[in-house]
């Protein structure tokens, strides 16, 4: 999955921490959220403004990242 499609960063919103496009919902909150063993389906329960593809989306952000490499997040 392309998660650029999904995740922006912005100066002027969550201080710039990558977020889903159209929410103000950080991935770190989705990440976070999964580390704890919260599935999917409740993730999205707790999070109606989340969109659907928001957790394939972070868990291919996360991969990207664990890589170990600059990943530049679209604004």
């Amino acid at each position: 999955m392309p998660w650029q499609e999904h995740i922006v960063s912005t100066p002027d919103t969550l201080h710039g921490a990558p977020r889903f496009r159209g929410t103000r919902i950080p991935v770190s909150v989705v990440l976070d959220n999964l580390a704890a063993g919260i599935d999917a389906e409740e993730l999205l329960r707790q999070y109606p403004t989340l969109p659907a593809e928001a957790v394939g989306a972070a868990l291919a952000y996360a991969a990207d990242l664990a890589r170990d490499r600059i990943v530049s997040v679209p604004a």
